[in-house]
């Protein structure tokens, strides 16, 4: 999906929740636009002795109901409209999960994957200081997204602390625990799927325990949740990446799958299993289907064809607007981005509590507490799909909006 078309796709979410909702014409159109975009230049020395100039993006959306919050992604395809569509998820994602957060996300416009280890931080730190007045832990705090990780966190953090003269642990979260980050947080947004998951199997009364799932995606999200279903009780019968996908009826041993995958560099080739193309994946017979990779991956075609009576969100945006409808009128059940992989920044949330308490949480305080963030906040958005008779995605927006409205109402429009 193109960044154009991922705004627009986001300007139509936004425009039917304001709608539903009744908000403010007024807050309406202060959220069509984003807060602020800074576009940046960063001049990299490689390692053969020449500057490459890539350019960069941190977009806010709306700081209404607290510091920007939103991952900062390497990718080739990075532009400025992506970046401000994520920015705007950000800012619903938050205020579904009632965190209190507005949206932000960045990004370079490079390919990391032909780069070394030098150059990737000289690239970070060279962007972190691009993007350093936009920084801090009351005004913007960066995560993970593609590409990045605790390591390029840990050198953005080093950064800005000395940008800034002094020591700033809560400024970014996704960082190692060497240096202050978070029991819990590599696998929060799998949980957050998982937790979303049985909610929905709850509400609907459909049995988790032996159900069948597939899963599009075997990553930093895909993979844990593999495990984490088959733990729940549930068949993983077929899962793809990149590469291609597999398929076994019985079902795929997590464990298994992943050691193949970290020795071949995909699931494909994983014996116990059978090669199924992708699109036939999607038709197969099952309970529940986890899109965990990039945007568009369900379109209004492998919506008709969808074989799975819930789909749970993992990645962002997977759902095309032209796929919804048509989920609707299946009624398949599909809990949407903004609520289903909000564990991760939930976990962010967490670590930056922590971080400007100065205080370090147990792992069990940290698995209850997000545990019953995700029931809350999906507990919130089934009793507003109820009450508007809608489906999840327009009562998850619905939601998100009135709670930033409120907040954009409460503090008055300056000057």
């Amino acid at each position: 999906m193109s960044g154009a078309a991922a705004w627009a796709a986001v300007l139509d979410r936004l425009d039917d929740a304001a709608k539903l909702t009744g908000v403010d014409p007024d807050i309406h159109r202060m959220l069509r636009s984003p807060r602020r975009v800074l576009e940046v230049s960063v001049p990299v020395r490689m390692d053969d002795g020449r500057v490459e100039v890539f350019t960069g993006w941190r977009v806010h959306h709306d700081t209404t109901r607290g510091p920007a919050k939103g991952g900062i992604r390497f990718h080739p395809d990075v532009d400025a409209l992506e970046t401000t569509a994520l920015a705007a998820g950000m800012t619903f994602k938050t205020a579904v999960a009632n965190l209190p957060f507005g949206g932000a996300k960045g990004g370079v416009r490079c390919d990391p994957t032909v780069m070394s280890l030098g150059e990737l931080e000289r690239l970070t730190r060279r962007y972190t200081w691009e993007i350093s007045p936009l920084l801090g832990p009351d005004k913007d705090v960066p995560a993970p997204d593609v590409n990045t990780d605790g390591r390029v966190m840990a050198w953005l953090m080093d950064t800005l602390s000395m940008v800034m003269g002094e020591d700033l642990p809560g400024s970014v979260t996704g960082k190692p625990l060497a240096i202050g980050g978070t029991l819990g947080h590599s696998g929060a947004t799998s949980t957050g799927v998982l937790v979303t998951a049985r909610a929905a199997f709850n509400a609907l009364d459909l049995p988790f325990a032996g159900g069948r799932a597939i899963i599009q995606g075997f990553g930093k999200v895909g993979g844990p949740l593999a495990f984490l279903l088959s733990s729940a009780g549930m068949r993983v019968i077929a899962v793809s990446d990149v590469h291609g996908a597999i398929h076994n009826p019985g079902g795929l041993d997590a464990g298994e799958l992943s050691e193949h995958a970290s020795r071949t560099g995909s699931v494909v080739g994983f014996e116990p299993a059978d090669p199924i193309a992708e699109h036939d994946m999607w038709a197969l017979e099952c309970e529940l289907a986890v899109p965990a990779a990039l945007a568009g991956a369900i379109d209004e075609d492998v919506a008709r064809r969808l074989g799975a009576k819930v789909v749970v969100e993992a990645a962002n945006g997977p759902t095309t607007l032209e796929a919804d409808p048509v989920l609707d009128q299946r009624g398949i059940i599909c809990v949407p981005d903004i609520l289903a992989n909000a564990g991760g920044v939930t976990a962010s949330y967490f670590e930056w509590a922590q971080s400007r308490q100065g205080y370090a949480w147990d792992e069990e305080t940290v698995a209850v507490r997000l545990r019953q963030r995700m029931d809350e906040a999906f507990t919130a958005v089934w009793s507003k799909a109820e009450s508007l008779n809608v489906s999840l995605r327009r009562a998850a927006f619905g939601l998100a909006v009135e709670r930033v409205a409120d907040a954009i109402a409460a503090r008055g429009l300056f000057p």
